[in-house]
């Protein structure tokens, strides 16, 4: 049975379904008004292994993502930029899809907007002030009253004496008391007018954390079996959510409440507020130089594969070092993985999760989906597999490998793409298949006319461009990128 550690229990659980094989998941999403970065990229892999398990192990899912797309950040951005906040929302938008397409990552079942559901929004807001728990302030916002809600601080484990206002939850003497936060955000004058929405409380707009509360209720109803999101969420938004759906409509949220681990840099977490993040697109893309006005891009394969298993190698809930030495390690090993593949062609198979290395495999993944052990299967079976020749052994190594999202590509194209993250070679050697192509070719032109001295040399040149040769029976000579 799949158990799974629930961040409101601070345990292991088994997944225990409102419907019995269905399972309702919804995971914050993106505030669209910057690239992603590659804490974004964290959470946006880690979940989609989630999801693909679940649906492995026979579950119907209907995930949900969301969107923010009305926020302080993103009016902002469109009034530095002089677009409109639908223009600012849509690039980004655009963005965030082609990063999650680089990586392997499923769309949703559902990816709905906040700007979709402000009448769903206004409703719970006046479910909450009917009860005592919502009030407007003098300077227009609507506020939750903190106080008022007995469980609150039950997720993220903090006593009411302890918390403090969010990151976006602002402090203002409006306020009946300092942590009470916003639910409905009086419009200012010089706000953007698409910013703005016609509501009882006057113009203005939703606050972050009601939207959640909004949307997954209207898109999966009440109780959620899992809740998930990045690190940062757990406390205000998740503890802000759990008191408005909660405070409004009784009973839980959610059965399960996931949360991956963060991306750390320098013992600090990866962030746009701390200016020491890497974006998706720039650790991928097969321009390294793609300007700032594209949304779109091509992904370098090779490399947007090693990010994903750099992520998946690790378990989702433990903390992961971004270091360039830790991609380059990640690519070495994906590597490794793949020249099995070459070397043993894998045999189309389905699995049998009876076998020893297929049960293995579950059993890591049924651990609060520990991806760390699914990996260390994998890496057993490329060894059996180079051991034994075993075109078996290949296929269930590349068919467990698909569960995860890897080695799903051919092994020869995959190993003769480059990457910046490789065991040698440089950025001013980086030859491109048809000059390989022709070197390898002079090279055996000078073997036919035995200047073994010159095919030498040729064979330096290319291990000094990251480049090893293979030569095979009847003159055939296989290469790939080191």
């Amino acid at each position: 049975m799949l158990h799974i550690y629930n961040t409101l229990s601070r345990a292991k659980e088994p997944l225990k379904t409102v419907e019995p094989g269905q399972v309702r998941m919804y995971v914050c999403g993106m505030t669209v008004y910057d690239f992603c970065h590659l804490g974004h990229a964290r959470m946006l892999v880690s979940f989609d292994v989630v999801q693909r398990w679940l649906r492995c192990s026979g579950y119907q899912v209907n995930y949900v993502r969301n969107i923010t797309d009305i926020d302080d950040k993103i009016i902002r951005r469109a009034v530095q930029s002089g677009r409109r906040m639908n223009e600012v929302t849509s690039f980004y938008i655009d963005a965030m899809h082609a990063d999650e397409q680089a990586l392997g990552v499923a769309a949703p079942d559902a990816e709905p907007r906040a700007t979709e559901h402000v009448g769903e929004m206004l409703g719970i807001i006046k479910l909450l002030e009917d009860k005592g728990l919502a009030y407007q302030s003098d300077d227009g916002d609507v506020n939750y009253a903190v106080r008022e809600f007995p469980g609150y601080g039950k997720l993220s484990g903090k006593s009411l004496d302890d918390l403090r206002a969010g990151e976006r939850v602002a402090v203002a003497s409006a306020k009946r008391d300092p942590l009470d936060f916003v639910l409905w955000k009086s419009a200012k004058a010089d706000e953007p007018p698409e910013s703005k929405w016609d509501s009882p409380y006057g113009m203005g707009r939703p606050g972050w954390h009601i939207e959640c509360s909004a949307m997954s209720k209207a898109l999966l109803d009440l109780p959620l079996d899992i809740h998930g999101g990045g690190p940062d969420l757990k406390f205000p938004h998740h503890e802000n959510e759990i008191a408005q759906t909660e405070g409004a409509f009784g009973g839980s949220l959610a059965s399960i409440w996931m949360h991956c681990g963060p991306l750390m840099v320098d013992a600090d977490k990866m962030s746009k507020s701390l200016g020491n993040f890497r974006t998706i697109r720039a650790t991928v893309a097969a321009d390294a130089g793609l300007p700032d006005d594209q949304a779109r891009y091509e992904a370098n394969p090779r490399e947007a594969e090693m990010l994903r298993f750099f992520i998946v190698r690790n378990h989702y809930r433990s903390p992961q070092n971004y270091a360039p030495d830790n991609l380059l390690d990640a690519q070495n090993a994906l590597d490794r993985l793949y020249q099995t593949l070459h070397n043993v062609p894998a045999e189309p198979i389905e699995i049998d999760w009876s076998a020893p290395a297929a049960r293995a495999f579950r059993e890591a993944m049924d651990d609060d989906f520990n991806t760390a052990g699914a990996v260390a299967v994998l890496f057993e079976l490329s060894t059996e597999a180079n051991r034994t020749g075993s075109a078996t052994t290949a296929g269930l190594l590349r068919s467990l490998g698909g569960v995860l999202g890897l080695l799903q590509a051919d092994p020869a194209r995959y190993l003769q793409s480059p990457s910046r993250y490789q065991r040698s070679g440089s950025a001013d050697t980086v030859l491109s298949g048809e000059q390989i192509e022709a070197l390898i070719q002079a090279r055996a032109d000078a073997k036919q006319q035995r200047n073994f001295a010159e095919a030498d040399r040729i064979r330096s040149e290319l291990q000094a461009a990251g480049v090893e040769l293979e030569d095979k029976a009847g003159g055939v000579t296989q290469w790939r990128r080191a």
